[in-house]
């Protein structure tokens, strides 16, 4: 068989890692795929006369890939949003296959371009939009596709995994981890995608479409990022049996499909808890396979051109066949204040007789009860100069809304002298 022609749009960290795999492992590869594949054209904005092309043709047009007459498939590596859907949206039209690492073009923008690839037969690869070379896509739709999908859960984005187990492991505060994250490469400049929940929240807005037929809905989706956790936090976590983790989940219950992205204590025992740095960690439950967890990195050169080059052999090979996915109505997604979970709460308070008393008053009249609780010592200066400790308690299972509303009831009680702290607890089962 001939050749199958390559057009890579981007010359980045994966490009160039998608490179690297393909000369490294050219034999493997063409025996794997049944054919050699080449890379015939590259574009970028930015010449990069330190990368050796392997013969390819340069130009600095990314438009350009698409209607190129000597590619077959065109590879969407340059990031963004704007640029990115446009050269996908040329390639369908130019009725080429695509593979893109981008998760928020197929997030934001998922419903219309699989509308246009199923109007023309076409498949897109995206397993390095998600976890990396955590093979999670494929197994969805593929290996695994016999099931039905119970729950997906868990660690999808390496940055924010990072930083947690840096504070954890390492004892440094957030802004320590982040500035050890930047410098690493594991942080962008501006993390805010990453630490604020944005990145997993594209993530799991692909995954949920995948697994529960509920279309592309990021805009559902509940965000939390880690900002705002401390080493206290973790501290009395960690003494209550738990790893804070940042997490996406996403979950069948007889209300409908849940999907959220936020901090959460997973329980020591647990697998999950045990996934620490950079490593991107998922948990399917599905009604014949049972539990099934994949864990590796999650982002990086190499790992996340090794999916892309991965998408490359299942299109060479002719055995890419057309994602399902129904693309209907967010009729079916909880909404967040209607989800239960139990909780963790860190309540600053003034060290005064009978406040713990007051906070269980108020959470019972709401039908809170309480599993444990942790006794602080005094922490000095507080407010007006007065000794002050942390209450910290974890809860049983409760109704969202119900434990906003006993939160802001607790809030106004003149001794809670600072924002109480609320992560959810996550035993990851169904």
């Amino acid at each position: 068989m001939k050749a199958l022609r390559v057009g890579i749009c981007g010359l980045g960290t994966v490009a160039q890692g998608v490179f690297r795999v393909l000369q490294d492992n050219a034999d493997i590869i063409s025996r794997r795929a049944g054919r050699e594949i080449l890379i015939s054209v590259v574009a970028s904005r930015t010449p990069k006369p330190d990368v050796d092309l392997g013969g390819a043709v340069f130009s600095t047009d990314v438009f350009s890939i698409p209607a190129h007459p000597d590619v077959d498939v065109v590879v969407e590596l340059i990031g963004g949003e704007d640029a990115a859907l446009r050269i996908i949206e040329s390639s369908i039209e130019q009725s080429k296959n695509v593979v893109t690492a981008n998760k928020a073009v197929i997030a934001l923008h998922g419903k219309k371009l699989f509308q246009s690839l199923s109007s023309k037969g076409l498949c897109i690869g995206f397993e390095g939009a998600v976890a990396g070379s955590v093979p999670i896509v494929m197994s969805l739709s593929e290996a695994l596709a016999a099931n039905e999908y119970d729950l997906i859960a868990g660690i999808i984005n390496g940055t924010s995994n990072y930083i947690l187990t840096a504070m954890a492991k390492e004892g440094r505060s957030f802004d320590e981890a982040l500035r050890a994250a930047k410098k690493l490469g594991y942080a962008e400049a501006d993390p805010t995608f990453d630490i604020e929940g944005i990145d997993a929240a594209h993530k799991l807005t692909i995954l949920a479409a995948m697994a529960f037929d509920i279309g592309f809905h990021y805009e559902a989706i509940n965000t939390e990022g880690i900002s705002d956790i401390t080493l206290a936090d973790i501290k009395y976590a960690r003494q209550l049996g738990y790893e804070i983790k940042h997490v996406g989940i996403s979950r069948r219950t007889s209300d409908g499909i849940e999907i959220r992205v936020h901090p959460a204590l997973i329980p020591l025992e647990h697998l999950m808890s045990r996934i620490d740095g950079s490593m991107n960690a998922l948990l399917v439950h599905s009604n014949a396979a049972g539990d099934t967890l994949m864990a590796g990195p999650g982002a990086g050169e190499l790992p996340t051109a090794s999916a892309v080059v991965g998408d490359l052999i299942r299109i060479a090979r002719g055995n890419i066949s057309p994602i399902n996915i129904d693309l209907g109505s967010p009729g079916r997604i909880v909404a967040t204040e209607n989800i239960t979970s139990a909780y963790y709460l860190r309540i600053p308070s003034l060290d005064k007789a009978g406040v713990f008393a007051r906070v269980a008053t108020i959470l019972s009249d709401y039908d809170i009860s309480i599993e444990a609780a942790i006794q602080q010592e005094q922490i000095k200066p507080g407010k007006d100069d007065q000794d002050w400790v942390p209450i910290v308690i974890l809860t049983h299972l409760v109704q969202e809304k119900l434990m906003i509303d006993a939160i802001r009831k607790v809030q106004d009680l003149p001794e809670v002298i600072g924002p109480i702290t609320r992560i959810r607890v996550e035993q990851l089962d169904q």
